[in-house]
C-alpha cells in the first residue's frame, strides 16, 4: 500500500529540517487564517445591529470547564465590542477590524510563502536522489540485465516514469503536508463551536470519500499499462533512429509509421481513460461538498431556530467560512491521492530496477589484485540463456606479456571469451583466474583498472577529443613520465595515429565531437578510442576488432603502434582480418563456443583445418 506514511519514510529523511519549518509555518498560516475568519463576527454584529443586546461582564476566575470558559470570552468579546463602539462609533470599530483582519491575512499569506519557501529544497532534492539513485543503478547493474532488457523500456523509466513521479507524488508533497494540519485544525475549532453540528458533517463525509476513493482505485492499474506504452513508443523511437539508413534504404517508411500509429493510438486511449478519471476528482468534490453545505445550511438553521439554540446566527455564518475553508485542502487532498496512484506505477517501474540484484557480486572480503604470471579459463561453460550454452569447456592459459588472438566466425564466442576477463559475465561453471587467483575474489573495480579496452563498436561521448581520450584515467592525479596531460594525451594520439587529424579540428584537442562521436569518421572514431586504451597504459589490452574501422593505410601504422605497445602487455585480441594477428604468440580457433585448433600461425595454417580455411577465403 502506497500511503502518506510510506512517502515520507522513503523521501524524506534526509530533509528532516525542510519538513519540520514547513510544517510549522503550515501550522502558523492556517491558525492565523481562523483569527482572520474570527474578525467576521463581530462585522457581522456590528452590520446586524447585535452589538445593542445587554451582556454583561462575565468574571474568568469563576469559570470552569471548555465550553463555559469559550462561551464566556465570547461574551467578554461583546460586552469590549459595545464597549469601543458607545466610545468611537461604529464606523471607527468597523476600520479597526478591517485592519485587523489586513494584518492577519497578510501574516497568513506570509507564513504560507514561507511553508512552500522550504518545501521547495525537498521537492528538488528528493527528484535528485531519485534520479541519482536510478543512475547509479544503471551504471552498477551487469552487461546480462541490458541483453534481456529493451534500451528504450530503460530510457522511458528514467525519463517518462520519473517524470511522472515528479508531476504526481512531488507535486503532492504539499498538499500531503498542508492540508492535513488545515482539515484538523479547522475541524478541532469546528467541534468548538458546535459538536452537534460537526458531528452531522463526519456522518455524511464517508460517503463522499467512497465514491472519490472508487474512481482513484482505478487509476494505478491504468498508469501503469500507460507508462509501459510509453516504453514501447520511446522504443520504436530509438529503433528508428539507429536504423534510419536500413529504413530509408528500403523504403520502409510506410511500415514503421504504421506501426508506430498503432502504439501511439493505443497509448492516447489509455491515457483519454487516465485523464478523464483523474480531472473527474475536482468536479465531483466540489458536487459533494456543495451537496454538504447544503445539509449542514439545512441542519445548523434547525439548530438555531430551535427552542434551546446552541449557537446564533453570526456563529454560524463564521462556522460556514471555516467549514467552506475546508473543502478545498479536501478536494486538494483527494487530487493528491490520485495523483500518488498515478505516480506510484511509475514508482513501482523505477523500483522494478532499483530492486534489481546484480549476479555480479563483489566478494566480502576481497584479495588484492596482481598479475604476474598468467590468465587462465578452466574448464569454462557460459550460457545467456539456459537452453543455449555459449560456450562449452574452455581451457585457456595466457602467460604475461604475450599476444593471444581468439579468430573465427561471427557468433562463435570470441566477444563472450573476452567479456569474461573484466567480469562484464561470470562463467555458468569453471573457473577465469589470474596468477591462480578466481577473479571473482578481486573487486570489479580492482580488476578492471588492470585492463584497457577497444571495442569493436567505438563507444565516444558527447564531449571534447582530450576528455573522450582521458576517459579512463584520473587527470586529476599527475600524469606519468613527468608530463602534462596535455601532453600525454597528445603522445597517445600520435601513437594510434589520431593525432594529425585531431590538429586540424577547429578547436584541436577542445573540439566537441557530437554525440557517439557523429562528426568523426567511423576510421577517426576508433583510432579515439584506441589512443583511450593507451593513454591508461594497462597491464592487460583487450582488443575487439580494434581495426577494423580503419582503412589500409591508417591500419598498417596503428597496427604498427599496437604491436609496439603490445611487446610488454598481455593481450587479447579478437580478429576477423587474419592478417593483423599472423604474429601473435597464440591463435586460437573458435568454432560453435568450442576452441577447435591453437597455435601459430603457420602451424595452423599447415593443419589444413578451419584456421586454413578462414586464411584461404579472406586471401
Amino acid at each position: 500500500m502506497f500511503t502518506k506514511t510510506n512517502i515520507l519514510r522513503r523521501f524524506v529523511p534526509p530533509y528532516k529540517g525542510y519538513m519540520a519549518l514547513n510544517i510549522l509555518f503550515n501550522l502558523l498560516a492556517t491558525v492565523l487564517s481562523l483569527f482572520s475568519f474570527a474578525a467576521i463576527i463581530p462585522v457581522l454584529r456590528i452590520l446586524f445591529g447585535l452589538t445593542q443586546t445587554q451582556v454583561q461582564w462575565v468574571e474568568m476566575s469563576r469559570v470552569t470547564g471548555l465550553q463555559d470558559t469559550i462561551a464566556a470570552l465570547r461574551t467578554n468579546l461583546y460586552c469590549l465590542l459595545n464597549e469601543q463602539i458607545a466610545l468611537h462609533g461604529a464606523g471607527t470599530v468597523l476600520l479597526w477590524l478591517g485592519l485587523f483582519l489586513i494584518l492577519m491575512t497578510g501574516l497568513k499569506c506570509g507564513a504560507s510563502w514561507l511553508a512552500y519557501y522550504f518545501l521547495i529544497p525537498l521537492r528538488t532534492g528528493v527528484l535528485r536522489d531519485l534520479r541519482l539513485q536510478l543512475y547509479d543503478k544503471i551504471l552498477s547493474l551487469p552487461m546480462g540485465y541490458f541483453t534481456e532488457a529493451r534500451r528504450g523500456d530503460v530510457m522511458s523509466r528514467m525519463t517518462n516514469d520519473v517524470n511522472e513521479v515528479e508531476f504526481s507524488i512531488m507535486s503532492a508533497l504539499d498538499i500531503l503536508f498542508k492540508d492535513p494540519i488545515m482539515i484538523i485544525v479547522y475541524l478541532t475549532t469546528l467541534f468548538v463551536i458546535s459538536w452537534q453540528l460537526t458531528l452531522f458533517v463526519l456522518i455524511l463525509m464517508p460517503v463522499a470519500v467512497f465514491f472519490i476513493g472508487r474512481i482513484g482505485r482505478s487509476l494505478k492499474r491504468a498508469s501503469t499499462k500507460g507508462q509501459e506504452q510509453n516504453a514501447e513508443i520511446l522504443s520504436s523511437i530509438d529503433e528508428t533512429l539507429l536504423g534510419l539508413r536500413v529504413v530509408k534504404g528500403f523504403n520502409a517508411q510506410g511500415k514503421l509509421r504504421a506501426r508506430f500509429l498503432t502504439l501511439i493510438n493505443a497509448a492516447r486511449t489509455t491515457f483519454n481513460r487516465i485523464n478523464r478519471r483523474y480531472y473527474l476528482a475536482h468536479p465531483l468534490s466540489e458536487f459533494l461538498g456543495t451537496a454538504l453545505i447544503a445539509l449542514i445550511l439545512w441542519f445548523g438553521g434547525m439548530l438555531i431556530l430551535s427552542d434551546n439554540a446552541t449557537i446564533d446566527a453570526s456563529t454560524f455564518i463564521y462556522y460556514l467560512v471555516i467549514f467552506y475553508s475546508i473543502i478545498n485542502p479536501s478536494k486538494d487532498l483527494s487530487k493528491a491521492a490520485y495523483g500518488i496512484r498515478r505516480g506510484q506505477a511509475s514508482l513501482e517501474r523505477i523500483d522494478a530496477i532499483l530492486n534489481t540484484r546484480s549476479d555480479i557480486l563483489e566478494p566480502a572480503v576481497p584479495k588484492p589484485v596482481r598479475f604476474d604470471k598468467q590468465i587462465r579459463f578452466e574448464h569454462v561453460h557460459f550460457s545467456y540463456l539456459p537452453e543455449r550454452e555459449v560456450l562449452t569447456d574452455i581451457c585457456l592459459e595466457i602467460p604475461k606479456g604475450q599476444t593471444i588472438a581468439l579468430v573465427g566466425q561471427s557468433g562463435s564466442g570470441k566477444t563472450t571469451i573476452t567479456d569474461l576477463v573484466p567480469r562484464f559475465y561470470d562463467p555458468s561453471s569453471g573457473i577465469v583466474s589470474i596468477d591462480g587467483i578466481d577473479i571473482r575474489r578481486f573487486t570489479t573495480h580492482d580488476l578492471r583498472s588492470l585492463m584497457g579496452i577497444v571495442c569493436q563498436e567505438p563507444v565516444l561521448f558527447n564531449d571534447t577529443v582530450f576528455n573522450n581520450i582521458t576517459f579512463g584515467v584520473d587527470t586529476s592525479q599527475p600524469a606519468p613520465d613527468g608530463l602534462s596531460w596535455q601532453q600525454a594525451v597528445e603522445k597517445a594520439a600520435r601513437i594510434a595515429n589520431a593525432h594529425e587529424f585531431i590538429a586540424d579540428m577547429p578547436e584541436g584537442y577542445n573540439t566537441v565531437i557530437g554525440d557517439r562521436g557523429s562528426r568523426l569518421s567511423g576510421g577517426q572514431r576508433q583510432r579515439l578510442s584506441i589512443a583511450r586504451a593507451i593513454l591508461k597504459n594497462p597491464p592487460i589490452l583487450i582488443l575487439d576488432e580494434a581495426t577494423s574501422a580503419l582503412d589500409s593505410e591508417s591500419e598498417k601504422l596503428v597496427q604498427e603502434a599496437l604491436e609496439h605497445l603490445m611487446c610488454d602487455r598481455t593481450t587479447l585480441v579478437v580478429a576477423h582480418r587474419l592478417s593483423t594477428i599472423r604474429h601473435a604468440d597464440l591463435i586460437c580457433v573458435v568454432h560453435e563456443g568450442q576452441i577447435v585448433e591453437r597455435g601459430k600461425h603457420d602451424e595452423l595454417y599447415a593443419l589444413g583445418g578451419y584456421y586454413t580455411k578462414l586464411v584461404d577465403m579472406q586471401a
